[in-house]
């Protein structure tokens, strides 16, 4: 990824990684991302921290240990990039999705 595109990328994870310890866990969604109106908590099917975990998951989380380090973050988001022309709409489509200044 370019330096633009980098510099969102590193925005929304330092935005989910409170605890400044260089991972994402599921401690540090809690207060970010809400699961009590997930479908599959409100019929028991799932616990939020099982939905925490299948979130982390969706995100490249290779090794399954339940956190999402800086350089799965990026491959994920490597990934994405590499299917978007524009700088700009990357960067908007960051801002939208993790509410992004």
């Amino acid at each position: 990824m370019n330096a633009k595109r980098q510099a969102m990328t590193d925005k929304a994870f330092l935005k989910f990684d409170k605890d400044g310890n260089g991972t994402i866990e599921a401690a540090d969604l809690k207060g970010v991302y809400n699961t009590s109106f997930h479908p599959k908590v409100i019929s028991g099917e799932m616990t939020e921290d099982q939905v925490f975990l299948e979130f982390l998951a969706n995100f490249g989380d290779k090794n399954r240990d339940g956190r999402i380090s800086r350089e799965e973050w990026n491959d994920y988001y490597s990934a994405v990039s590499a299917s978007i022309d524009n700088d700009d709409h990357f960067v908007q489509l960051m801002k939208t999705a993790w509410k992004l200044d």
